[in-house]
Order: C-alpha cells, then sequence, then structure tokens
C-alpha cells in the first residue's frame, strides 16, 4: 500500500467516524481558547476543562487577568502542573495583549509564538479551531499514530510528522483531521493499547500482506 493509498484511507475512515469533531477544551473565545491550550502542556484536556471554569469565572478577558496576581493564577491553575511557569506566561501575555495588540488575540503565527507560552502547537490550535487558518497541530497522539500508519517515519520530530501530514491530506482537511486524528488516538490506538496493528486502522494498514489467495482446504466425503 503506497503512502497516498494509506493517507486516503485514514482520512475517510476518520470522517465516518468523526464526522463533526468537537473541540475537546472548553472556551467560549479566542483569548480563553488561548489560555485553555496553555494550559493543557503536560495536562490532560480533561483536568484542563475542570479549573477552567473556576479560572474564567473570576478573569475572562486579559483587561481582568492582568488584575489579578500571579500568585492568585498559580493557586487557581495548579492541579494542571507547571503552575508557577504558567501562571507567570498567563498573566505576562495578558499584559502584551493590552499593550501590543488593543487586547485581541492576534491572528498570525508570528504574533502567537512571540507570546509568553505560546510555542507553534499552541499557535496551531488558535489559528486552526479560533480563527479557521489551516494548520496541523501535532500532539503526541498525531505523533504517534503518524508512525504507526507509516504516514510519518519511525522517530520522526514533531516537526517532521507536521510537513509529512501536511503533504499527505488536502489542506481543507488539516483542521478537522488534527481533531479526529486525537480522537481515535485516545479511544483506540492508545500509547499502550495498540502494537501498531490491533485497531481496526492499523490492522487494515499494518496487517499481513494479501499476496496470494487463500488456501481452500478440501474435505473428503465419508465413503
Amino acid at each position: 500500500m503506497t503512502r497516498s493509498e494509506r493517507a486516503d484511507y485514514v482520512g475517510r475512515r476518520l470522517a465516518e467516524l468523526y464526522p463533526s469533531p468537537p473541540i475537546p477544551l472548553d472556551h467560549f473565545d479566542a483569548y480563553s481558547l488561548l489560555i485553555a491550550v496553555l494550559l493543557s502542556a503536560q495536562c490532560t484536556d480533561k483536568r484542563v476543562n475542570l479549573i477552567t471554569p473556576a479560572l474564567f469565572a473570576r478573569a475572562k478577558t486579559p483587561q481582568s487577568m492582568v488584575r489579578l496576581t500571579v500568585e492568585e493564577i498559580d493557586a487557581m491553575v495548579r492541579p494542571c502542573g507547571l503552575a508557577p511557569r504558567k501562571a507567570q506566561a498567563i498573566h505576562r501575555l495578558s499584559e502584551i495583549l493590552l499593550t501590543d495588540h488593543g487586547g485581541a488575540v492576534p491572528q498570525s503565527f508570528e504574533s502567537l509564538e512571540a507570546l509568553p507560552g505560546v510555542g507553534h502547537k499552541t499557535a496551531s490550535v488558535v489559528m486552526a479551531q479560533a480563527f479557521g487558518v489551516p494548520a496541523f497541530p501535532v500532539d503526541t497522539h498525531i505523533q504517534r499514530l503518524a508512525q504507526r500508519w507509516k504516514l510519518s517515519p519511525p522517530g520522526a520530530t514533531v516537526q517532521r510528522v507536521e510537513k509529512d501530514l501536511k503533504r499527505a491530506f488536502p489542506q481543507s482537511e488539516w483542521n478537522a483531521l488534527h481533531l479526529r486524528i486525537i480522537y481515535y488516538g485516545r479511544e483506540h490506538c492508545t500509547a499502550r493499547g495498540c502494537d501498531a496493528h490491533t485497531c481496526e486502522i492499523c490492522a487494515h494498514l499494518n496487517g499481513p500482506a494479501r499476496t496470494s489467495r487463500p488456501t481452500v482446504r478440501r474435505v473428503r466425503k465419508p465413503s
């Protein structure tokens, strides 16, 4: 099976399984999405969704966030892990949004990645899901599955996986497809729950090659 055939099967099957994949992080605008994605680093989306309601009840805009102290933000986001660093980043990026961007989340990769605590993956999520700009954020699920499905080579970096997937799929599919792969990785092809052959898509892509017809055993009738 060629790489193009693999990508075509993956795209079609995931679209059948997840026709309208929801964004897993609860949010109500670009700013709340930015903060939620920042908090999700080395933390589950489920835990982030438990934490953000209290945080956004206190501060749902950059203006109200900067009125909180870093220590107050730290106390609220502590269950997400890396709290001191994340709290400092949230406070400082909120200040920058006010001073440099009129209080709005910028709509460019360059400006987003210049914010504290915002890397390429976070910027890609915000660009894709808040502004509808084609992007392909790569998390650990996507990195793992791209290699299991032989859409990217073993040991490929996040950067290499992103490039390979962007080449393999039409740009119009990127925003939905990255969510579909995440959901499939969580539900069917987990880090420990699949050996690259046992889930449905892996079995189809990596199963035994069928190079000949199956042998038909003839049963001798009793005389």
